[in-house]
């Protein structure tokens, strides 16, 4: 695609505590994310190629997962700051909603062999394919092609992704749904 590629952040020092169930970790593992993501955007923003940019997160995606993780005392000043860092953010044009079912996801978890993502429970990974749906169902932002990834694996065959590509050829208008065919 020709696209300046913005990765999320994989080094948060937090992430490994907040697995362990550390207390406060879960608040500092919040607030690196939300700033390395900001930051990470807006410094994308600021550059003035003419390549188009491809993020693998939302920013708003962030906020998902602080009100499944923040208590009721985090969660206040969480969302005190996080208008204040996302002021000025352009919304993306396009946003690609990667759905799959928590059977699969958690398969994909176990396959990528992160230690300390192999403390994710089943039921977390249901809580945040819930938390997902609900905020894509109501997703307006921008526009939104949602992709059920369940029966396809971008990973292990490249003809998964080569399809999804062809589909990314189509203008996206509004909210739309892909259901590509795995093999057979």
């Amino acid at each position: 695609m020709h696209a300046r590629r913005i990765q999320d952040c994989e080094d948060n020092p937090f992430l490994s505590d907040f697995y362990k169930e550390k207390s406060g970790a879960a608040f500092r593992t919040q607030m690196y994310f939300l700033m390395e993501r900001q930051r990470r955007l807006r410094d994308a923003q600021i550059e003035s190629s003419p390549a188009p940019v491809v993020s693998d997160y939302l920013l708003e995606k962030d906020k998902i997962f602080a009100y499944l993780n923040l208590d009721n005392v985090e969660l206040p000043l969480y969302e005190r700051y996080f208008p204040i860092l996302t002021a000025g953010l352009r919304p993306p044009d396009l946003v690609i909603y990667l759905q799959a079912t928590p059977e699969v996801l958690r398969k994909r978890i176990e396959r990528k062999r992160a230690p300390s993502e192999s403390r994710i429970s089943r039921a977390y990974v249901e809580e945040v394919v819930r938390a997902y749906e609900h905020f894509f169902f109501r997703y307006s932002a921008s526009d939104l092609l949602v992709v059920n990834t369940s029966e396809i694996d971008f990973v292990d065959r490249n003809e998964d992704l080569q399809q999804l590509l062809r589909r990314l050829q189509e203008p996206v208008k509004g909210t739309q749904y892909f259901l590509p065919l795995g093999p057979g």
